[in-house]
């Protein structure tokens, strides 16, 4: 499986994001080129070489009219210059407050992609990690989406770094990105509003559900428009999984930190995959077999990865069952209601695990007997094929014949 993991060891911003991925395709130049072309008002794009600590990446310097937007938080960080300070805070602005420059709504910023020369898919990325900006904005401010708007210079150049990766993540097509705890630095940063802490405000709620940390760092290391980017196009967050890496990019920050100042990033083959998931326990010991039997065929239902049960002895000596659910993490909430609603239970136990999957897909395969859908897994240095049991089950029945012999003319199939 082609994965992309990137490791936030000092945060993310969206320049160092697009610089990390421009290091994994082969014509630099000629995207630079395209960037350069793209008919964003008053914005260039060059790409410069960044030594940070004898590690050698890149450095994308963007400017919008000759100016390039600088940090304001104090012990400044200077990731993508910083988009939560001098524009009102993180990013935006709420209708009702003066201000000196010109602002562009997030109707503007959407009709600005709309008009680029890139890929619909394209497009549609960089709308919706605008979306995720205007509503965290949204929620900070306290005004709808609508009256939202984005410093001028600002917008233009963060529409530069978004637009730039979503291109970047087009070409290089990887089938899951999976992105490391994100540092978020330490101290404050100073805005139109005064002085917040670090991450600001909706930098922090993007963040919310991510696993983060602070540390000794100080500055603001994860920027508003990088969270927005990891939130959209990370399938996980974790370690970096058991993978080939084939090639490495280093972006580069400006500043100069103890710790190199940057977001690396690793192009691959991983032939298995960890995923966080969630287990769900509850004991139950006053209800009927028929009656968990049905609690289990319900939570199927509600889309529990899996769900089964074990003998338990309980309190008062009683002999009882320990039911355990297995469900996404998104799922989790959902699958406890249902718990709660179909069992006796007073209380659930909630635990995250992690989980090796292998990569899975159906075909179907052509047998003596007619047709039957085959589960192929693969990965971690093996290789599975299972038929699906209705099939075989359905075919058996139909020609009275034992489940055994429709299986063998499956593996038969597959053989050959």
């Amino acid at each position: 499986m082609k994965t992309l993991y990137i490791e936030c060891g000092m945060g993310a911003a969206g320049d160092m994001l697009t610089a990390a991925l421009l290091e994994l395709i082969p014509d630099r130049q000629a995207f630079i080129g395209r960037m350069n072309s793209l008919g964003l008002p008053g914005v260039r794009v060059e790409a410069e070489p960044s030594v940070k600590c004898g590690i050698t990446g890149t450095h994308m310097k963007v400017t919008v009219n000759g100016e390039e937007e600088e940090s304001h938080d104090d012990h400044g960080h200077d990731h993508e210059h910083d988009h939560e300070h001098e524009h009102d805070h993180e990013h935006g602005h709420a209708h009702g407050h003066d201000h000196p420059h010109h602002h562009a709504s997030a109707a503007d910023i959407s009709a600005v992609i709309d008009g680029l020369e890139i890929p619909d898919k394209v497009k549609e990325d960089a709308k919706a990690v605008y979306r995720i900006i205007a509503g965290a904005e949204s929620k900070v401010h306290g005004r709808p989406v609508e009256e939202i708007h984005f410093h001028e210079v600002g917008t233009m150049d963060a529409v530069a770094d978004v637009v730039g990766v979503c291109l970047l993540m087009h070409e290089i097509a990887p089938e899951q990105v999976v992105v490391s705890p994100v540092h978020v630095g330490s101290g404050r940063v100073r805005c139109a509003h005064g002085i917040l802490p670090v991450p600001a405000p909706a930098t922090a709620l993007i963040l919310t559900g991510i696993p983060t940390y602070g540390g000794q760092v100080r500055g603001e290391l994860c920027t508003l428009t990088g969270a927005a980017l990891l939130k959209y196009f990370a399938d996980r967050f974790g370690d970096r999984p058991v993978m080939a890496v084939n090639l490495i990019g280093y972006g580069m920050g400006k500043k100069d930190f103890e710790q190199a100042n940057c977001v690396r990033v690793f192009l691959g083959e991983s032939e298995g995959e960890r995923e966080i998931a969630v287990k769900l326990e509850c004991n139950l010991d006053d209800m009927t077999a028929e009656d968990i039997g049905y609690a289990m065929e319900q939570l199927f239902a509600a889309g529990a990865r899996d769900v089964y049960t074990q003998p338990a002895g309980m309190k008062k000596s009683r002999p009882g069952i320990l039911l355990s659910v297995v469900c996404a993490r998104e799922d989790a909430d959902r699958l406890a209601e249902e718990i709660m609603r179909h069992t006796t239970t007073l209380g659930i136990r909630r635990m995250e695990i992690s989980r090796y999957v292998l990569r899975r897909e159906i075909r179907p395969v052509a047998t003596e007997f007619g047709e039957v859908r085959v589960k192929y897994a693969s990965g971690m240095g093996t290789e599975k094929a299972k038929p699906e049991y209705e099939d075989i089950a359905a075919i058996a029945r139909k020609n009275g014949i034992p489940v055994r012999t429709v299986r063998e003319a499956v593996q038969k199939a597959i053989r050959k």
